[in-house]
């Protein structure tokens, strides 16, 4: 797997992976950049929301359950001095649907955690996580 960042002016970098698909980067005016783009260190709560969702969604269809939505809510606490690095981290898994039985939704979170999500496992080596759901019936 490779990726490029390409320097675009300023504080503002554009990203592309093997993929194909771009990102644009950038950092908040008061840090001397133009809020141009979405930053680095969101970008990494991002990956972690978006490896756990392609985990435990598929996982809830195979336990044949009636997902209408789904979201993760992420939250990262960071260091006060530099490197500013995450020191916790929590997800909060917002599952929808019908008559979704917890068990199994506990059960795709946990495999996810365990055994699937790499970016996951990469944090968890540095940064303290916590997770939890929450269940809407509709």
């Amino acid at each position: 797997m490779d990726a490029k960042v390409t320097w675009a002016g300023g504080m503002t970098f554009d990203g592309a992976a093997d993929s194909g698909f771009q990102v644009k980067m950038d950092t908040s005016v008061e840090s001397g950049g133009s809020n141009s783009g979405v930053r680095p260190m969101e970008l990494v709560l991002i990956a972690l929301g978006g490896c756990t969702s392609m985990d435990v969604v598929p996982i809830l269809k195979k336990k044949r359950q009636e997902v209408n939505a789904f979201e993760i809510r992420i939250h990262g606490d960071r260091a006060e001095e530099h490197p500013h690095v995450y020191t916790h981290i929590t997800l909060e898994y917002v599952v929808t649907g019908h008559n979704i039985d917890q068990a199994a939704v506990e059960r795709a979170i946990e495999l996810s955690e365990t055994k699937y999500c790499s970016v996951m496992a990469m944090l968890r080596k540095s940064t303290e996580l916590t997770t939890r759901y929450t269940i809407i019936e509709g």
